[in-house]
């Protein structure tokens, strides 16, 4: 029972031992920050297609429906003829609309070649931020 005893506090000891060793220090260089300026190689806009739907009214005999020019001389020759308002129907015309959301910019910085995607076209230079950290050696 007594071995028993000395051989728990013994345990209890040991890691109180390790909690008094101070603790390694460790150093972190610090960044080096500069700008500076690549050369843009390509820019192509990324879009995003917006689809609308809109009912319009289509008359027999209308040329060109989706034309505004045939649209509004549709609706003077309706005014001036009177026709038959039976000829005319009400249909849906869906149309596309794409606009730019973003670009994916191509750019060449002393010698290499990065890709990037920004809310902006950069024009023919790219401001860059260049970042140099010493790399710290591992073990004692």
């Amino acid at each position: 029972m007594a071995l028993l005893c000395l051989s728990f506090a013994a345990s209890l000891a040991a890691p109180a031992a390790h909690a008094q060793e101070p603790a390694r220090e460790v150093v972190l260089p610090q960044e080096n920050v500069r700008f500076d300026y690549a050369q843009v190689l390509e820019v192509s806009p990324v879009y995003q297609v917006l689809r609308t739907t809109r009912m319009e009214r289509r008359c027999a005999g209308d040329d060109d429906p989706s034309g505004k020019l045939s649209r509004v001389v549709g609706a003077v020759k309706g005014a001036l003829s009177k026709r038959d308002e039976k000829d005319c129907q009400m249909v849906p015309v869906t149309r596309d609309f794409r606009r730019p959301i973003a670009y994916d910019v191509d750019y060449a910085y002393k010698g290499s070649r990065y890709r990037t995607r920004l809310a902006q076209d950069p024009g023919n230079r790219l401001r860059v931020r260049v970042s140099i950290t010493p790399q710290p050696m591992s073990g004692p």
